[in-house]
C-alpha cells in the first residue's frame, strides 16, 4: 500500500524496529512501504536514535492542520542516512548492531573519547547494552578502556592505532583456529581425504594471516 500516509501504529512499529536494531530497509519491508518511507520518516523526527513515534505522529498531525509541508531537510536527514548505511555495512561484516553503533559513534567524537553514560544517552540504550557492545569493542581491538581515578568510571577510546590492534587479535584468533584445524587433520589422519582437505585449509589461513600481520606492519605508520 505504498500511497497510504503512516499512521501512529506505523510509527510505533518504526520506533520498535528502531529499538531493535533493523535496518531502514527491514522495517520498510515488514510494514510493505518503500525505504526512501522510512528513512524520510526517521530523518525528520530525529533520527535513529531520537525516533519517538508519538512525537512524530503529532507533529505531522500538525503540519497537515497547518497545510505546510515538512521541514526542508538539513544536514542531519543525509547524515543520518550516511551513517545509517555505515553502521549496516558493520553490522553485515558480522560486528553486532550496538557495538557497531558505538564504535560509529566513538569513531565521529572529537578526541575519540565517551564515558559509558555518554554512549547510553547518545544512543538511547541502556548502560548494560553498552557493557555488553564495549566488551566486544575491546575483545577484538576495536576500542580500549581507560580508567578515570578522580571521577571512578570508565572511559572507552578509540585512537589512531585500533585498527592496526583489531589486525593483530584477528591474526590471533585465525592462528587458533589453525592450530584446532590442524589438530582435526591430524586425529583424521593426514592421509585421508578429511585430513587433506582440514590441512589445506590450516595451511591457507595460515598463510593468510602472515601476509596481513606483514601488511599491517608495514603500513602501521599511515596511522601515526
Amino acid at each position: 500500500m505504498p500511497g497510504r500516509r503512516l499512521n501512529q501504529q506505523d510509527r510505533q512499529r518504526i520506533a520498535a524496529g528502531l529499538a531493535d536494531g533493523l535496518s531502514y530497509a527491514e522495517i520498510a519491508r515488514r510494514l510493505d512501504r518503500p525505504t526512501t518511507t522510512i528513512t524520510r520518516e526517521v530523518a525528520r523526527n530525529g533520527g535513529p536514535t531520537g525516533y519517538r513515534p508519538q512525537q512524530a505522529h503529532q507533529a505531522t498531525l500538525q503540519r497537515a492542520r497547518r497545510g505546510t509541508p515538512a521541514p526542508p531537510p538539513a544536514a542531519a536527514p543525509a547524515g543520518s542516512t550516511v551513517e545509517q548505511e555505515i553502521i549496516e555495512m558493520a553490522v553485515r561484516s558480522g560486528m553486532p548492531r550496538t557495538a557497531a553503533r558505538v564504535h560509529h559513534d566513538l569513531m565521529l567524537s572529537e578526541d575519540g573519547r565517551r564515558t559509558a553514560g555518554e554512549l547510553a544517552r547518545r544512543l538511547n540504550v541502556s548502560p548494560a547494552s553498552v557493557s555488553v557492545a564495549v566488551n566486544y569493542l575491546v575483545q577484538h581491538g576495536y576500542a580500549r578502556r581507560e580508567r578515570d581515578p578522580r571521577r571512578r568510571r570508565d572511559i572507552y577510546v578509540i585512537d589512531n592505532d585500533a585498527w592496526y590492534h583489531s589486525v593483530v587479535i584477528s591474526r590471533r584468533q585465525t592462528i587458533e583456529t589453525v592450530r584446532a584445524t590442524m589438530a582435526a587433520a591430524e586425529s583424521f589422519g593426514l592421509d585421508s581425504p578429511v585430513g587433506q582437505r582440514l590441512s589445506k585449509t590450516a595451511a591457507f589461513l595460515e598463510h593468510v594471516s602472515l601476509d596481513m600481520i606483514e601488511s599491517a606492519d608495514r603500513w602501521r605508520s599511515l596511522l601515526a
